[in-house]
C-alpha cells in the first residue's frame, strides 16, 4: 500500500478533478472525469458516484483502477493505482458523506462512495520539462496558448491545405 505524501494530497485537494480509469467487462478501457476526487487518509482516495453508472459497473466487475490528477497549468500531477470498494451504506459511507457536506458539497445526488486503496503512486510530468523549462515558464506558455486560442475562431484553428 502506498503512502500519500503531503505534496500528493495538496495536488489532489487543489485540483479535485481526477480521471478515473476502469476496464469494462468486455475488456475495453474507460476513462471518466470525476470532480469529487478527495483524499480520505494517507492510503485512500475517494470519489462520489454522481451519474457514474458505467464506472461503478466496471468497478463492480473489476475493482482495479487508476486515477490521474494533474494541475493543467504546470503539466504535473500524480498517477494513483489501486483497488476500489463501493460503499452504499455503513459508518464509513456516512463519515465520507459528512466530510463532503462539511466542505460545502451537495451530497443529495451521491448514489455511492468509491474508496480506493492506493497501491502505487507515481508522479506524472509532462515531457516539456525535458527541455529544461521551469514550472513558471510552463505556466506562462500555457496561459499564452489559452489567451491566443480563445481569440481565434474554429476556421483559424484549421491548418492550411498544404500543411
Amino acid at each position: 500500500m502506498a503512502v500519500l505524501t503531503e505534496e500528493m494530497k495538496r495536488v489532489v485537494r487543489a485540483q479535485r478533478l481526477g480521471y478515473v480509469a476502469t476496464v469494462s467487462a468486455d475488456g475495453h478501457p474507460n476513462v471518466s472525469p470525476k470532480g469529487s476526487v478527495a483524499v480520505w487518509d494517507d492510503n485512500h482516495l475517494v470519489f462520489a458516484d454522481i451519474e457514474s453508472p458505467h464506472t461503478i459497473l466496471n468497478l463492480e466487475t473489476n475493482p482495479h483502477t487508476e486515477v490521474n490528477v494533474v494541475d493543467p497549468s504546470v503539466r504535473k500531477g500524480y498517477r494513483f493505482s489501486g483497488v476500489a470498494k463501493i460503499l452504499r451504506s455503513g459508518e464509513l459511507y456516512w463519515r465520507i458523506l459528512d466530510r463532503y457536506k462539511a466542505e460545502g458539497a451537495d451530497i443529495r445526488r451521491a448514489r455511492a462512495i468509491v474508496v480506493i486503496e492506493v497501491i502505487t503512486a507515481a508522479p506524472l510530468v509532462s515531457p516539456c520539462y525535458l527541455t529544461g523549462l521551469t514550472e513558471d515558464e510552463v505556466r506562462a506558455l500555457w496561459a499564452e496558448w489559452q489567451r491566443k486560442s480563445s481569440q481565434k475562431m474554429v476556421v483559424d484553428l484549421i491548418p492550411p491545405n498544404d500543411f
